[in-house]
């Protein structure tokens, strides 16, 4: 069954963020754009390439109004670890969830159960706490996190836009189509 257009399930988890242990719940995904990147392990390597990716868009995605939540099975603690001993973790000031329990994971279907670890997967969730986009890659694909900035840009748009959707490779500003019949047929 899709995640598409369901509401993220409870959870309760803790998380590190610019020195300080949080705690983060699915009631944090409500009342703003989320985007949440399960990834496999820490102190690992195709990991920390999209993690930094992700920083440097980082303040491109908190102007559009989302906030960034990393995830893996990992805890609180060794995100900490992590991000005191790597240059490029170090960068990070978004939420670093640990998923140590395998909840977070298991809620949003990326859970390796023979591993107990996450797939690559990324979730856009609306203020409403509702998914609106999933994707999920192999373990040696990493992603690109301007195409993810482009993703939220579209789904923002399609939400304050009703009747209107965003075809393929659409940027910000461009033509946009209204679904009706005349339009059957002819693109």
């Amino acid at each position: 069954m899709s995640l598409i257009g369901t509401e993220v399930k409870p959870f309760k988890a803790q998380a590190y963020q610019n020195g300080k242990f949080i705690e983060v719940t699915n009631e944090n995904f409500k009342g703003q754009w989320s985007v949440v990147c399960f990834y496999p392990a820490d102190f690992t390597f195709v990991c920390p390439t999209e993690l930094g990716d992700l920083q440097d868009q980082y303040e491109t995605l908190k102007k559009l109004g989302v906030e960034v939540y990393s995830v893996s099975t990992d805890t609180h603690f060794t995100h900490k670890a992590w991000h005191d001993s790597s240059e490029t973790i170090g960068k990070i000031t978004y939420i670093m969830i640990g998923d140590p329990t395998h909840t977070v994971s298991r809620n949003f279907d990326v859970l390796i159960e023979a591993d107990g670890l996450a797939d690559r997967g990324t979730f856009i969730i609306d203020p409403d706490g509702v998914i609106q986009t999933v994707e999920i890659n192999a373990g040696g694909i990493g992603r690109d996190a301007s195409a993810l900035v482009n993703k939220i840009k579209a789904a923002q748009y399609v939400r304050n836009n009703p009747g209107e959707v965003c075809p393929a490779k659409w940027q910000e500003g461009s033509t946009t189509l209204k679904p009706s019949l005349d339009l059957v047929g002819k693109i």
